[in-house]
């Protein structure tokens, strides 16, 4: 039975990875290297529960018990201890995730399972110098952790099966849609699906088709509008396979085939403008735009969770 989730990396994707647990009534524990990171994570989950109190209706009595069901510690040891799944969501990069497997394997239990929320790293490139592969295995979580359903499991050769069970039942327990990889590919699904999409959006503001906001809504106005409940095998079926070949034959040829970053992503990030964390990117912010666009996001990503509960 798992009951105590210790979370390493305090950053966005780790806070509201914690948030998920403990608003299902888990005993969490985030871990960073400092009391300052620390406290932004208190105040990232406390703002982020206080969002799901307007549009949930959540009670402020159940923000206070989700919040108090999680503690912080800079103590690496404290915070595994008691842990059965431990997730890590340090920075992408495969020296400190070694470093820290390596800790690990010193001090965790003998029987928890080791968790990481990796994007980029395959999972065997994880275990090239770690001992427990066995109850190891990818957890990947997708941004905003706490509102989006989807979670990639991807398991190693030697994962248990028992590993991959607890898992897959302990992300439905917290309300997620866990996917389950019968191999590793790098990036897995969604992010190839979704990178796939992005290289074609680029090439067609390069090209210059239509502005980057047409192009935008081309998206969110169209396939994106029933994206949420019709997934893209599905969609070729009741569009009809014969129908779908020619869209292929017609298309496919004329599609972009680069195997790099976009040129125009490439200058811009040259130039050090990279988006929303520097102020300007395709688009041009400030933080109160910032602020604003993230709010209403949330908020619209908690009204399409209702709808699809």
């Amino acid at each position: 039975m798992i009951n105590n989730i210790a979370i390493i990396g305090s950053g966005v994707m780790g806070s509201s990875i914690a948030q998920s647990f403990a608003a299902s009534g888990y005993s969490v524990t985030i871990n960073d290297l400092n009391e300052e990171l620390l406290q932004k994570s208190k105040n990232r989950i406390s703002e982020n529960l206080s969002l799901t109190v307007e549009e949930v209706g959540l009670d402020e009595e159940q923000k206070q018990s989700d919040l108090a069901n999680i503690y912080y510690t800079t103590d690496l040891e404290e915070a595994v201890k008691e842990a059965d799944f431990i997730i890590e969501a340090i920075p992408e990069v495969i020296e400190w995730k070694w470093e820290l497997y390596e800790k690990l394997e010193r001090i965790m239990n003998a029987d928890a399972i080791v968790a990481s929320n990796t994007s980029t790293f395959p999972i065997s490139r994880l275990m090239e110098k770690a001992s427990f592969p066995d109850r190891m295995i990818i957890t990947h979580f997708f941004n905003p952790g706490h509102l989006v359903p989807l979670v990639e499991i991807v398991k190693h050769p030697q994962t248990k099966e028992t590993v991959v069970d607890a898992t897959l039942d302990l992300i439905r327990r917290i309300g997620k849609s866990p996917i389950l990889l019968k191999k590793e590919i790098p990036g897995f699904i969604a992010n190839r699906l979704q990178t796939a999409l992005m290289r074609e959006a680029f090439y067609l503001l390069k090209e210059d088709v239509a502005s980057a906001r047409d192009i935008d809504t081309a998206i969110t106005a169209g396939p994106g509008f029933r994206w949420a409940f019709t997934g893209p095998i599905e969609i070729a079926d009741f569009g009809g396979l014969d129908t779908w070949q020619r869209v292929f034959e017609n298309v496919a040829p004329d599609l972009d085939q680069s195997v790099e970053a976009p040129e125009i992503i490439r200058e811009l990030v040259e130039q050090g403008k990279l988006g929303t964390k520097s102020g300007e990117g395709i688009y041009q912010y400030d933080d109160m735009l910032v602020s604003q666009k993230l709010n209403e996001r949330d908020r619209n990503f908690i009204k399409l969770g209702k709808m699809k509960a």
